[in-house]
């Protein structure tokens, strides 16, 4: 899956590569209502894929380190405020919750 893969696909997608990876209930801890599981570089690394990582760093310009940096403080809490339910929106509603973000 390629970052544009993960982006367009939504919310359901990248919770799945999460699974795929072995950083499930790290994402599900965000999902659920209650305190967010911490995940460091190394997880989040894994959890997107190596790949992922190199294309997102060859898009934007920024390092790994940086990408991985702002996706660790940024995705627990984007992934609560696309949950505030505890439960994944339908597709037509993650669209248009989604705020614009910049990596």
């Amino acid at each position: 899956m390629t970052s544009g893969g993960i982006l367009s696909g939504g919310l359901g997608d990248l919770l799945k590569t999460f699974q795929q990876n072995g950083h499930g209930d790290k994402a599900e801890s965000w999902v659920r209502p209650g305190p967010n599981a911490n995940i460091d570089h190394a997880e989040l690394e894994q959890a997107i894929g190596p790949e992922i990582l190199d294309e997102l760093a060859t898009k934007t310009g920024l390092s790994r380190e940086d990408i991985l940096g702002r996706l660790r403080q940024d995705l627990p809490r984007a992934v609560d405020d696309l949950t505030p339910n505890g439960t994944l929106p339908a597709a037509d509603e993650e669209l248009e919750n989604t705020p614009p973000t910049a990596v």
